[in-house]
């Protein structure tokens, strides 16, 4: 597979990943143009392996991650503008699930992306291990305490024993 044709086919689906573990269009856009750049300079490395896909989201999450250590990105992204509609104004269910991913963004970075690759791209644990450079282990320990974490915050109560 060329790698004009592996950006027509997979492109999209790299947008959108960035644009859930960012939570910002425009970072998102700037992430992947970044790793495709990157990516395209090793193409022929790249499409040798097993699973390129696997390897270019591991990128891509790396590169969130990267980009938040970076001294200049200290930017913190706020969750209200002057122009926004009222919460009276959405639709219940809009409503709903912007709440929620306002709690997802407040997750550490792995959780966000393991919640991200697991419920979003509907990956395997497996594979959310390959791209996250971590064990199946760790990518459910990961899981579990994000939901966790949003069943406090949404008062969802739980009981001993119960799996996420």
């Amino acid at each position: 597979m060329t790698f004009e044709e592996y950006v027509d086919s997979r492109g999209p689906a790299l947008l959108r990943l960035a644009r859930l573990l960012t939570g910002d269009t425009h970072r998102a856009e700037d992430l992947t143009q970044d790793v495709l750049a990157r990516a395209y300079v090793h193409w022929r490395r790249i499409s040798r392996v097993d699973r390129p896909d696997v390897y270019v989201r591991r990128m891509l999450v790396n590169a969130n991650h990267s980009w938040w250590r970076r001294r200049v990105n200290r930017e913190l992204a706020v969750d209200t503008f002057a122009e926004r509609p009222g919460r009276g104004e959405l639709d219940g269910e809009a409503a709903d699930r912007d709440a929620m991913w306002r709690l997802i963004r407040t997750l550490p970075d792995r959780q966000r992306a393991v919640l991200v690759l697991r419920y979003y791209e509907d990956l395997d644990d497996t594979t959310i291990a390959q791209i996250l450079d971590c064990s199946p282990v760790t990518v459910r320990t990961h899981a579990m305490r994000a939901l966790a974490h949003l069943r406090e915050r949404c008062g969802v109560p739980t009981t001993k024993g119960s799996r996420p």
